[in-house]
């Protein structure tokens, strides 16, 4: 009996590491513009006659560096809902009914261009595994995109909800496990954010919450992940070669979002960017002194922006040359912030690139890479990467 389990189990198992076979990212159309953001901001939650606060955002707007984000809030759909513009008001019931509906269909968007991308049935996805800050509901955004999507009815699903700005890296950590503990699996993997969940009028009391409405933006990404991939008919693009998350020592209260009446609220102490930066040299050994790697600028890098605080204090830390940030600070400032979504958009981009520039690798031309999540607890997820040649 015991060895015919261990035959049954190794059977099921991939031969070899899991892989992301395609990228689809997705943004709602309706676009706004940083520079002009704080006078519609102030405007649009009837605050203009707090003249000095409208002055700090505007410099808060500015610190950001992004030049523009999606977001799928309008003003009319703020009109009709007048709660959502205050600090805070009754609320939930009105954003709860615009994100359960909004987040499966932009994931759907996401998800058909990484579909169209991989060039494969539908029917051989496996797996689906959906995470979303917004629109904790039963049954979840998961479900609601497999039938948006038609998918069988036996796919394996898991829903993740309310992770923040980390969870990129864990859904490639679950996705990896996923696909090399199934032979055969073909894993959809979305992250979706829409803040209509966080978006909220200003207030004289709480400044971190300027920082969140002028950093955060709505977008979704999707990848295709499988192990194994069939060379005649699949275009592997990045080897997922290891993933594990820490939480940061001394860092209790750094990140927290609390879901209210109101809506989900957050609360940032300053140091984030220096707690973040301390230790990123501990997650890096961690990470690549397995592949005997201890140059970080002979890999190339994909790190959640945070904002540009965080950028430049881990850029010090790390002693990075300023291209390898480039391709965060190319999302940051097209996007915003897209807390889950943010690193797989930035994945996209660096392959993008690479592309682009002729270069020999999906990485820059580079053979390894390595991933950065950082978001509430104050977690940090780290991934390797391995970069595929160019076709």
């Amino acid at each position: 009996m015991s060895k015919s389990v261990e035959e049954m189990r190794k059977a099921s198992r991939a031969e070899g590491p899991a892989t992301v076979l395609a990228i689809g990212t997705a943004a709602p159309p309706n676009v706004v513009y940083q520079a002009d953001y704080p006078d519609y901001y102030f405007r649009i939650t009837n605050s203009e006659h707090l003249t000095d606060l409208k002055r700090k955002f505007k410099r808060v707007c500015e610190k950001t560096t992004i030049r523009k984000r999606h977001l799928h809030l309008t003003e009319e759909v703020l009109k009709e809902n007048p709660n959502m513009s205050a600090y805070m008001a009754t609320s939930l019931d009105a954003r709860q009914a615009i994100v359960t509906a909004a987040v499966p269909k932009l994931g759907e968007s996401a998800a058909v261009a990484a579909i169209k991308e991989w060039d494969q049935p539908k029917s051989s996805i496996t797996h689906l595994v959906f995470c979303t800050t917004a629109g904790v509901d039963m049954p979840g955004a998961d479900y609601h995109l497999a039938r948006l999507l038609g998918l069988r009815p036996s796919v394996n699903r898991v829903m993740l909800y309310e992770q923040g700005c980390f969870a990129g890296g864990t859904v490639l950590r679950v996705a990896k496990d996923l696909a090399e503990n199934n032979r055969g699996a073909r894993v959809l993997v979305v992250c979706c954010e829409i803040t209509a969940i966080t978006f909220r009028g200003p207030s004289e009391e709480n400044i971190d919450s300027l920082v969140g409405q002028a950093l955060f933006g709505d977008g979704a990404a999707a990848l295709i992940v499988g192990a194994d991939p069939d060379l005649s008919i699949e275009r592997p693009l990045f080897q997922i070669v290891s993933a594990g998350q820490t939480i940061v020592p001394d860092s209790a209260g750094a990140i927290i979002g609390n879901l209210t009446e109101a809506g989900l609220t957050l609360h940032l102490i300053r140091d984030v960017p220096g707690l973040i930066a301390r230790n990123i040299e501990k997650c890096l050994t961690a990470a690549l002194a397995p592949l005997g790697i201890d140059d970080w600028n002979s890999v190339f890098w994909v790190a959640h922006p945070g904002g540009p605080a965080i950028l430049d204090r881990v850029e010090e830390e790390a002693r990075l040359k300023k291209e390898k940030l480039q391709a965060t600070r190319k999302i940051l400032s097209e996007y915003g912030n897209l807390s889950s979504a943010c690193v797989l958009f930035i994945l996209d981009e660096v392959r993008r690139r690479s592309a682009e520039d002729g270069l020999a690798t999906t990485g820059e031309g580079l053979e390894y890479g390595v991933l950065f999540g950082f978001g509430p607890g104050l977690t940090v997820e780290t991934v390797v990467l391995r970069a595929m040649p160019m076709i």
